[in-house]
């Protein structure tokens, strides 16, 4: 009953926004589930089906400010719509590449409006909300990767498995589509923020409190990064699952991250984006210590997967937020960075947490790394709350001259 209010009482065009994130959260996540389907079919080993990850990834952070530069100039509803019709395309394409350099390019394709969607579509739904409760409404948007992770990648999953991966792909793909008519129906048509060029928007980034942040989200939530890389050994091979409990496990992972979303939107409501941030990376640092320590009992391991992946996906909103909030004259194109800066701490995440593994410390290891990737991003979370206050007591006392 709860979850049919909170649906009846959002605004239809922040649900359109929502559908967008379903249909990249599945596109983003879905390899993950499919890749051994993928590599048999295509006759490649699993790290070489593994690239199609990364080039995605890569496709992010190309996307994310060359998309906003070429079409932040347009109106946002006419821009979401242009990037859901790439996302359909190249879904399409990659459901019918005959060849594993062309599911390459396919998914590079498929990854360059992700950024760009999140980080215009954050900036979107903040002007959508009501007063005070705009961290709340971009939670909205963002709630499309949880439902992606509890109900869309699990589907594509088994349809992978039981009937063919391409078909999975093509689903994607029709989402995308109904996100582009839900958007040309129901988003109201918002005038372009601003008639700033890219060149000067791309002044934005000389201020150091944006580069901060830019690290808070590189570092500070690889750390999640560093867990769910290696959830399935973890669970395997230290809670002692067995391998067919992992598809479960990943939707109580995912119902963690559907609850931390919508409660880290409220909270920044609440304390501001800042506090909030700080309080989160801080939590994970001491949950993912007590997911090293306490996995080897099963009741514990799923309980703390779903606590942790509420506060992987409590910190999104929060981050956003502060991103356009530190961004003045260049939300979307900020914005967007985020999305990027992301991405980049799925590799390096996934990329540290990797090492003690190799170097034989065993699969709780990687949550030590994760544990002090959230502890820099917290003591960046301070070293930005100095700079902030610097700079309001300095305007205070120009002010007062």
């Amino acid at each position: 009953m709860k979850l049919l209010k909170l649906i009846t009482n959002t605004k239809a065009s922040l649900i359109t926004l929502c559908l967008g994130g379903i249909s990249l959260g599945m596109t983003e996540f879905m390899m993950m589930g499919v890749l051994p389907d993928v590599a048999r079919s295509l006759k490649i080993s699993i790290p070489e089906a593994g690239n199609l990850i990364t080039v995605y990834a890569l496709g992010v952070i190309i996307g994310a400010p060359v998309m906003v530069g070429i079409l932040g100039k347009y109106p946002p509803k006419k821009v979401l719509m242009a990037l859901m019709l790439i996302v359909a395309l190249g879904n399409i394409l990659f459901s019918i590449a005959p060849t594993y350099e062309l599911l390459i390019v396919a998914r590079l394709l498929v990854g360059l409006p992700h950024g760009a969607f999140f980080g215009i579509g954050a900036v979107v739904a903040a002007r959508l909300a009501d007063p005070g409760s705009e961290a709340k409404s971009v939670s909205v948007m963002f709630a499309g990767l949880t439902i992606a992770n509890i109900f869309g990648v699990p589907l594509g999953t088994f349809i992978g498995h039981n009937l063919d991966w391409r078909i999975s792909f093509m689903v994607i793909s029709a989402i995308a589509i109904i996100t582009v008519l839900s958007i040309k129906r129901w988003l109201p048509a918002l005038p372009s923020q601003s008639d700033v060029k890219f060149s000067d928007s791309l002044k934005v980034f000389k201020k150091a409190e944006l580069w901060i942040i830019i690290a808070i989200s590189a570092i500070g939530t690889g750390g999640l990064f560093a867990w769910i890389s290696y959830i399935a050994p973890l669970m395997t091979e230290v809670a002692h699952f067995s391998g067919n409990m992992i598809t479960p496990i990943m939707i109580i992972a995912g119902l963690g991250m559907a609850v931390g979303n919508f409660i880290g939107g409220r909270l920044a409501d609440k304390f501001s984006p800042l506090k909030t941030t700080a309080f989160l990376l801080l939590a994970m640092v001491f949950t993912l210590v007590l997911v090293a320590e306490l996995s080897q009992f099963k009741a514990m391991a799923l309980l703390l997967t779903f606590i942790t992946g509420a506060l992987a996906f409590a910190v999104i909103a929060p981050m956003q937020m502060l991103m356009i909030g530190a961004a003045k004259g260049a939300e979307m194109l900020a914005s967007s960075a985020m999305q990027a800066s992301a991405n980049t701490g799925n590799a390096l995440g996934a990329f540290l947490g990797g090492i003690p593994i190799a170097a034989g410390y065993g699969y709780t290891s990687p949550e030590y790394v994760g544990s002090l990737m959230a502890l820099s991003g917290f003591a960046l979370c301070i070293w930005l709350s100095f700079r902030f206050a610097g700079k309001a007591k300095m305007q205070t006392a120009q002010a007062s001259v």
